[in-house]
């Protein structure tokens, strides 16, 4: 983004999730939400691009979509605590739509996505940064950008507005992501430099790196933009962001390099174009509260580093 939780720890987690998703579950009622723009890309649908899929997705007409529902606002559980939802959700019924295939969203630890790709799953669509390193192994089509922001308990720890801050401090972050990799590389620049190493502490979901900071077994935590945003915005008596977002880049949908997804890659980013003609895309990202995220340069493979 494990080590088994007490059961303090879990409790925690647990009112966490409970509190975000009440929040968000209201927020996308009143905006329209998933209901509005699920009707509108019902008459999204695009014979031309439906045939671009390859036909082990045709043949099947369903596509199975791994996420980590720990990330809110991009994907995370409602308060029923089984029904997955978010922006990331949105979207991909909503490319569903368009290629006249049913999506089945599972739920995932964030590191087990992209080596279940192809075998377990069809899609990675899970806040992913799309970067050259991950490009080796998956490709992808881009649809949205975010940055890394620092979050900590409200009021303390006012100086770790960057990386250069992070020395001899602990950071939470989720296991497999680019701020687990930013901050431990970081630490190697801090005891490069004389000074102590950053005590990176990794997690596999979100939601236990949350309770890790208000826990205060952490003094910050880096996570991608709108999510500590959002964290920020729900528990703002508890938490605030500090200093400024670094490293925007693209996310992007993961897909399988197998030559059994030929086409899938043309078959989405033709998809998303049409999401974004017709407006259902900006509707989604309205509705979660995400418009400074949006694009407009699809691309497959887009990494910028």
């Amino acid at each position: 983004m494990r080590s088994t939780t007490t059961r303090i720890v879990a409790v925690l987690a647990a009112l966490l999730i409970v509190t975000a998703a009440c929040s968000s579950s209201k927020k996308s009622s009143d905006a329209g939400g998933s209901t509005d723009t699920t009707a509108a890309s019902a008459s999204n649908y695009d014979a031309s691009l439906a045939a671009k899929l390859p036909e082990k997705i045709k043949s099947a007409g369903e596509i199975t979509v791994a996420t980590d529902a720990s990330y809110a606002p991009m994907e995370f559980f409602a308060s029923d605590t089984t029904t997955i939802q978010g922006a990331d959700i949105d979207l991909a019924k909503a490319l569903g739509d368009v290629l006249g295939v049913k999506v089945n969203i599972e739920n995932a630890e964030f590191a087990q996505i992209i080596p279940g790709l192809g075998a377990r799953y069809d899609l990675g669509m899970s806040s992913f940064t799309d970067n050259q390193e991950r490009e080796a192994t998956v490709d992808f089509v881009t649809y949205f950008k975010a940055g890394t922001s620092f979050m900590v308990q409200k009021g303390k720890n006012q100086d770790l507005t960057s990386l250069d801050a992070l020395c001899g401090k602990s950071v939470g972050v989720e296991t497999g992501t680019t701020q687990a990799d930013d901050a431990t590389a970081q630490s190697t620049t801090c005891t490069d430099g004389g000074k102590a190493a950053v005590k990176v502490e990794s997690f596999p979901t979100q939601d236990e790196v949350n309770v890790a900071l208000s826990s205060g077994r952490v003094d910050v935590v880096m996570a991608d933009s709108p999510v500590a945003g959002y964290q920020v915005e729900q528990n703002g008596d508890a938490f605030e962001l500090i200093g400024s977002s670094y490293g925007t880049a693209p996310y992007g949908i993961a897909i399988p390099k197998d030559s059994a997804y030929a086409g899938t890659t043309d078959a989405l980013l033709g998809a998303m174009l049409k999401l974004n003609s017709s407006g259902t895309y900006s509707k989604i990202l309205k509705a979660w509260g995400l418009e400074s995220g949006a694009i407009t340069d699809f691309q497959i493979n887009g990494a910028v580093s």
